[in-house]
């Protein structure tokens, strides 16, 4: 997508990132880093001896870092403790370690991508998925997604500032949206008084 826009990016392994002597991100070659994408979470990169750095660095991330607040699973029984019965919560709490109830899923607070989910379905089964997340949990009701086909659909929305920017369509065979799922963006690009649907 950089490369469509018109900007000039490099690639570059998390661990050939350096950091210079008066604290700035660096390359291999030394060429001070001024702004990075990453696919690497931000909750990991807090807790490790680059991320104390990152604050004095000038380094812009293009995902910005209150990102991290609303990727931890924990905002969801907060919000819903301050919004109870809201159309668009469902109801959550923190995860006390004991018997999930029917109809209830369980995730950890920085899973990611359908990783390490327990769901106890209405009827009593249970789907479960790996993966290498663990530690604290939170609970939340379960909403069953709608089947079409055998697929199940996931609506999800990219905002910026305050405006709707665009909705990726997630779709998978199974009722936990995995990583594997399908993907396709739309983008919702404005002109004039007009959205564009794309």
């Amino acid at each position: 997508c950089a490369a469509q826009a018109g900007l000039q990016g490099q690639a570059i392994a998390l661990a050939d990132i350096g950091l210079s002597d008066d604290g700035r991100f660096t390359a291999l070659d030394d060429t001070v880093i001024g702004s990075l994408f990453k696919l690497y979470p931000l909750e990991d990169l807090m807790v490790e001896d680059f991320g104390a750095a990152l604050p004095a660095s000038g380094l812009q991330l293009l995902e910005p870092a209150w990102k991290a607040v609303l990727s931890n699973k924990g905002i969801l029984p907060l919000l819903w403790q301050r919004h109870r019965g809201h159309p668009n919560l469902l109801p959550a709490e923190f995860d006390d370690g004991s018997a999930l109830p029917a109809g209830w899923v369980r995730k950890p607070l920085h899973s990611r991508e359908g990783a390490n989910i327990a769901m106890h379905l209405a009827d009593g089964s249970w789907l479960e998925s790996e993966g290498p997340y663990h530690g604290p949990c939170i609970r939340q009701a379960s909403h069953p997604l709608t089947a079409f086909d055998g697929q199940y659909p996931l609506v999800g929305s990219w905002i910026v500032g305050d405006r709707a920017c665009g909705i990726g369509i997630r779709e998978d065979a199974s009722r936990i949206t995995r990583d594997s799922a399908r993907f396709l963006p739309h983008a919702i690009v404005e002109q004039s008084r007009t959205a564009i649907y794309l």
